[in-house]
Formats: structure tokens, C-alpha cells, sequence
């Protein structure tokens, strides 16, 4: 079994479903996607209380999300008609596919307490001020301490804590259409300054 060396999320999962299922070319129906990419990582759509059952509002959920994405959507369609491969949706398998061959991608669904994590963490997040600045298009007046706000972090985590708090949040947030721009371009200022402040 291969390790993937860049993670896949669940929106980039059901847009490579898509595509294995002829979505290059043709409408595929949710069902199908989601029968697939059950298949491709086995327990990241399920129910958590019936975990041999795929969840199919979920995987509806991502490819909604894959069709809204912020630097150009991955598919177009509806959950009544489809789903295609858009323009840019297409290049990104192409690119990955390969990438999960061999690969194991199986996750177990979240549990309350994590989901209720996401959710606080999303509201206290969306109401930060570096939130707004980026929002606002004005990501160079966020300060060091703005940013390490949205991120909960402070000059008393450091190192390897600091880090492993970081990439929480990353990989939490990473496919969230509300979230993920803000998050990219914040965890950048965060870097350079943990670099700078190392030196």
C-alpha cells in the first residue's frame, strides 16, 4: 500500500469519482459517484452509526461544494441532472489520478464531539478580524497577531505544538468554500513570520 504524498479531500474524491465514471464526457448520477467513491475510500461517506451505509447527502454536499470552488469549479451539473467535469475539474484528474493507484484513502466518518469542534471553530473564525480583511480584499493589513488569532495561536505555542495546531486547522478547513482562501493565504503570513521570528 502507497503512501499518498499530498492528501486527497473529499472534494477532490468525488471529482476523481466523476471522472472514473466517464464524467470527461457524459452527466454521471450521484448515486453512482457515491457508490464509487465509496469504493475508492472505503468509510469517508458513511454514517458513523452505520458505517457499512454510504451517506449520500454528504457526498451531495462535496460535489456541491466541488462545483462552487473558489478558483473555478471542479464539475457542473445539479443532483437532479448530474455532474460533468468542467474545464479545470478535468486537468486536476489528470493531473492526481495516478496518484491513487495502490493508495489507501480510507477514513472513518467524524463523531460529534469532532463535529461540533468544526462547527465552533468555523463560527469563531468567520468573525475574526483578519477574516474580514482578507475578505475585504486587503490581506496585506492583517498583523502577525490577527492572524495568529484566527489560528489560536500565541507566542507561548511554539515549535512542534505550534505546528501540529497549524495543520489542524489546515486540513480541517482545506475544503471548506467559506474558509480555504483565507486559510492559504494566512497560513503563508503565519510561515514567514515563524521564519523570521527564528532567525
Amino acid at each position: 500500500m502507497k503512501k499518498v504524498k499530498k492528501p486527497f479531500s473529499n472534494i477532490e474524491l468525488v471529482t476523481i469519482a466523476v471522472y472514473l465514471l466517464g464524467g470527461d464526457s457524459k452527466y454521471v448520477d450521484t448515486e453512482d459517484i457515491a457508490v464509487k467513491t465509496n469504493e475508492m475510500a472505503p468509510g469517508r461517506f458513511a454514517w458513523r452509526k452505520y458505517p457499512d451505509q454510504i451517506n449520500l447527502q454528504n457526498v451531495g454536499k462535496r460535489l456541491s461544494d466541488a462545483k462552487n470552488l473558489y478558483k473555478g469549479g471542479y464539475i457542473i451539473g445539479s443532483y437532479i441532472d448530474g455532474w460533468i467535469l468542467s474545464e479545470n475539474g478535468l486537468e486536476f484528474c489528470n493531473k492526481r489520478v495516478k496518484d491513487l493507484e495502490g493508495a489507501n484513502i480510507s477514513r472513518p466518518p467524524l463523531n460529534k464531539k469532532e463535529m461540533a469542534w468544526l462547527r465552533h471553530e468555523k463560527t469563531r473564525m468567520l468573525t475574526t478580524i483578519a477574516f474580514e480583511k482578507v475578505n475585504n480584499k486587503n490581506p496585506d493589513a492583517v498583523t502577525a497577531q490577527e492572524a495568529e488569532t484566527f489560528f489560536r495561536l500565541d507566542d507561548y505555542v511554539t515549535g512542534k505544538a505550534r505546528e501540529r495546531k497549524l495543520d489542524r486547522i489546515v486540513n480541517a478547513f482545506r475544503e471548506d468554500p467559506d474558509l480555504n482562501e483565507v486559510i492559504e493565504i494566512l497560513t503563508k503570513k503565519i510561515r514567514k513570520y515563524d521564519v523570521n521570528n527564528t532567525k
